[in-house]
């Protein structure tokens, strides 16, 4: 399975329903919590090409965006076969 890296912050409606669609497909991922981590933060965005909203995704390296992108590549059928790789 693929190393997936998701950047959330506490409170975040979004981090919290992309945690649950990973979850429900039973993947394991390693968080990290940037709410009071600004060194973290800094790196989150430029690991994202600036992005700054919460949460980021990265899939087996790959920066894939948040919590709208994770969902449509759902949708589109892609990611299973992603996390497989």
């Amino acid at each position: 399975m693929a190393n997936v890296v998701i950047y959330t912050r506490q409170l975040c409606g979004f981090c919290t329903a992309a945690k649950n669609l990973l979850d429900k497909k039973g993947v394991q991922y390693v968080e990290r919590d940037a709410t009071f981590d600004q060194d973290l933060r800094k790196k989150m965005i430029q690991e994202a090409n600036g992005r700054s909203t919460f949460p980021q995704i990265f899939i087996g390296g790959q920066h894939i965006g948040g919590c709208d992108d994770l969902f449509d590549i759902d949708r589109a059928g892609k990611l299973d076969g992603m996390l497989a790789a």
